[in-house]
């Protein structure tokens, strides 16, 4: 790997039985001396994020804040003797024993520290105290509510030593070994929380499947839970800058498992990728797990919730974006019930929750339900029905179309777009997806952005907006030469590539592909229509992540329908609970 320059090294490790050479990119070094960092005068909101941050290493023991004591950079050994340090914050002058919730991550356990204002995007300044971590507990709630708060650097993050293991096997047994170590400390009552939305919320499940026997619960609120299908190659496209991003702030002493460099050398799934997926089969511990409409660790959310064995497991759906969801007061009392249950076993009655609670978005800020009681995910009442595309008309219906007919539009600057008229109040929740018969005109590939919306009467498009920005609806990619699918994973719903093969088009050549779309939760009303938005690019301006994806589209992409070319779109329709004349209860 001489072409790397010196900013990365390389070893031999085993991935799930495969010995593959990994890359690590150099860590940002901890300075000694950070100047205070002034948030609110800059114009970069993902400057907020706290990342990379890594004050000087100072053991102590210190007041954090009134009521509230800290044990500063508190040293764990980990099982082949590497050292990693957490700050642990505990309510002062407390007799009994409490429990602790655990936040780990490498996104730095003091990001306030040295800051003007800690303030993270949605959520206004002062909501989150300086003590929280990013994506993280805030030690200035729960402390006052007679829990401790460990934040952790993981092996390789801040001072602690290793390499950054970035939700491998290690990073997995690290967790094991940090919870049975803070169960035995002398003020914990021996049960263990996991909390944290994100990347902290991402650890939490693969930490669960090695069974710790003090974890006693886990939040995993927002994840992505395999980063291969669900990120970096979302649809078969890749997606690197974002995660290239994240990986550039970490600051440590050595190295970070560098998954953009390992994506470049390791296009298909290997035992690297499939290292990084949670065993949810072992997962029997309770979960509150949370699924954000707009974000992209959907899909991964509600997989994680549907596939772990746990009976006693709940799932919230939304429309908010994951940050300001964190902190709501409702959310954190929600969040304390289940925390008081399964931490200080208070019978509160938490175990009467619905199993599912749903958000069932409208337009702009109004949801037509909040918080709608089920019973599962996908919702047992589902009516999967199809609804046939007709590039003659560029129209949908609800019976196959007999003739066949194409349209095409340029791979780089145009869309395609079906439109159908709902004659009556039709609400879709659950999974929907797509199956296309394509053809490249111009190229042996094809990177296909869909957007599934709603438009009013007058075919103007309704967003659903988030962080007051309009969302441009569910959504879904391919590659088309990734079609190919993995039978055991994929479900009569839901489609999920192999990533094990690449297959490139010939010219003249028409196949089929399906399009799996990330869950939605979403009511149209009479008249308004169903819109289904095809493109080479994701169509979204605006938006402050550093989200792109490097599709490579030359000429024109055709979309064949009618005949033998069956194009549909399935969708999950959920019938009302009663109907009595023109009133209608869902």
């Amino acid at each position: 790997m001489a072409d790397l320059k010196g900013e990365f090294f390389t070893q031999k490790e085993v991935f799930k039985g495969e010995e593959i050479e990994a890359i690590y990119r150099v860590a940002r070094k901890p300075v000694a001396e950070q100047g205070e960092i002034d948030l609110s005068a800059s114009d970069d909101p993902m400057a907020r994020m706290g990342q990379g941050f890594c004050p000087a290493f100072n053991q102590r023991t210190y007041e954090a804040a009134p009521g509230i004591i800290c044990e500063q950079d508190t040293e764990v050994v980990m099982r082949d003797g590497v050292k990693i340090y957490c700050d642990i914050y505990r309510p002062a002058d407390v007799t009994t024993k409490i429990p602790v919730i655990v936040s780990w991550s490498w996104f730095g356990k003091r990001p306030g520290d040295g800051m003007s204002e800690w303030q993270i995007m949605g959520v206004p300044p002062h909501t989150v105290s300086k003590m929280a971590k990013f994506e993280s507990p805030d030690p200035a709630y729960w402390c006052h509510q007679g829990y401790a708060v460990a934040n952790v650097d993981v092996r390789g993050a801040g001072h602690s030593e290793g390499n950054v293991h970035m939700f491998t096997h290690q990073d997995r047994e690290d967790g094991y070994d940090f919870v049975e170590w803070i169960a035995t400390q002398e003020w914990c009552n021996g049960k263990v929380g996991m909390s944290g939305n994100s990347g902290v919320a991402m650890h939490q499940w693969g930490i669960a499947a090695e069974q710790p026997p003090h974890l006693a619960c886990i939040a995993p609120w927002e994840c992505t839970t395999d980063l291969y299908r669900e990120s970096l190659f979302e649809g078969g496209i890749p997606a690197l800058s974002f995660n290239e991003f994240i990986a550039a702030q970490v600051t440590g002493p050595n190295g970070v498992d560098d998954q953009v460099a390992m994506a470049r050398k390791y296009p298909l799934m290997n035992g690297y990728w499939e290292d990084k997926i949670p065993d949810f089969s072992k997962v029997r511990i309770p979960v509150y797990q949370t699924a954000g409409f707009s974000h992209f660790h959907l899909m991964g959310s509600v997989k994680a919730f549907r596939k772990c064995k746990s009976r006693r497991k709940w799932l919230r759906m939304h429309r908010d974006f994951e940050w300001p969801d964190t902190y709501m007061p409702e959310n954190l009392e929600d969040l304390k019930r289940f925390y008081d249950r399964y931490l200080k076993e208070i019978h509160n009655g938490w175990e009467m929750t619905p199993k599912v609670r749903v958000d069932i978005m409208d337009a702009y800020d109004c949801d037509y339900q909040v918080r709608r009681a089920e019973d599962a995910f996908p919702l047992s009442r589902t009516e999967y029905k199809r609804y046939y595309l007709d590039a003659a008309k560029m129209t949908m219906q609800d019976a196959p179309v007999s003739t066949v007919s194409k349209v095409s539009y340029d791979a780089n600057t145009e869309e395609a777009v079906f439109d159908m008229e709902f004659t009556e109040d039709t609400e879709l929740t659950g999974y929907m997806f797509l199956r296309l018969y394509v053809e490249a005109d111009g190229h042996d590939d094809m990177d296909m952005f869909v957007n599934i919306q709603k438009a009013d009467e007058k075919g103007e498009f309704l967003p659903w907006n988030t962080l007051d920005e309009p969302h441009p609806g569910a959504w879904g990619k391919i590659r088309v030469s990734c079609r190919e699918l993995d039978e055991k994973l994929s479900t009569s719903f839901n489609p999920v590539r192999s990533g094990k093969s690449v297959e490139k088009l010939k010219t003249g050549e028409i196949v089929p592909v399906d399009i799996a779309i990330v869950p939605s939760a979403r009511i149209w009303h009479k008249g308004q229509k169903l819109r289904i938005q095809v493109a080479g690019r994701y169509i979204r301006e605006g938006w402050f992540e550093p989200l792109a994806w490097d599709a490579e589209n030359k000429g024109k992409h055709i979309i064949h329908t009618g005949g033998e070319y069956e194009s549909f779109i399935q969708v999950p329709v959920i019938p009302p609970r009663y109907v009595a004349g023109s009133y209608v209860y869902r």
